[in-house]
């Protein structure tokens, strides 16, 4: 856990963690890594990821870092303690894990999107179905309009383990009013002002997913005018709920 002081972290950047000075935000982070203890336990109630797979990460606020899930750690022996924290190169700053093989896609997000405040990846069933077939799942539902303001779009094919996945997430999602993108033959990617945004973003892109596929098994789903989808997004956006 963090200390307090980043003084004691003076690794290399080829140790995989940042040199800096400085006080730790450590109550922030202390209150994020128990924060994503229970998002990820969203992602398993809500059936978007099996085995080790999906991650979600939170942004530090004021700083440049981000606590993200580690690789490969089994979502039932996830805790506070092992979430990492990185830096917005993607280098390991604090934790006893490797982080996410997905760090680097979330990190270039981080850094071309300062309005985001968390990332999550999923390989939910339907919404990814839609990724293998590189298709956009229309916005054809109110809850879509409302949620998403418009189509889920798809991402451009990229590999694990650098930030090409980062950067067709930004390329996508830059100016375009849906939180969520299909990156084609892989899953889903989410961004949202906070973590809990962009699960709460993750659990409706594949409740809509799996709408839209039973809809069109039935026939062509109807469209909805898009003043209409301008109208219902301003709505769910700016009136619905508590204010």
């Amino acid at each position: 856990m963090i200390s307090g002081s980043r003084e004691a972290v003076d690794l290399d950047h080829d140790g995989g963690r940042a040199p800096s000075d400085g006080a730790w935000p450590a109550q922030d982070v202390d209150q994020l890594r128990k924060d994503l203890v229970g998002l990820h336990d969203a992602l398993i109630r809500w059936g978007l990821v099996v085995w080790t797979a999906g991650n979600v990460s939170a942004r530090v606020p004021g700083e440049d870092l981000f606590v993200i899930k580690p690789s490969g750690v089994s979502y039932d022996e996830l805790t506070p303690e092992s979430m990492v924290v990185c830096d917005l190169d993607g280098r390991l700053v604090d934790g006893a894990y490797a982080p996410s093989s997905d760090t680097a896609a979330h990190a270039y997000v981080y850094r071309e999107m300062p309005e985001v405040g968390g990332v999550v990846h999923t390989h939910s069933t339907y919404a990814t179905a839609w990724a293998a077939r590189g298709e956009p799942v229309p916005c054809v539902l109110t809850a879509m309009a409302d949620e998403f303001g418009a189509e889920i779009p798809v991402g451009p094919f990229a590999l694990i383990g650098n930030d090409d996945i980062g950067r067709g997430i930004v390329a996508t999602l830059s100016g375009h009013r849906s939180p969520a993108v299909l990156m084609r033959n892989h899953g889903v990617f989410t961004i949202g002002k906070s973590a809990k945004a962009a699960v709460k973003a993750a659990v409706m892109c594949e409740d809509v997913a799996r709408t839209v596929h039973i809809a069109r098994q039935l026939g062509d789903p109807l469209p909805i005018a898009q003043s209409d989808v301008d109208k219902l997004y301003d709505r769910y956006q700016n009136v619905y709920g508590q204010r």
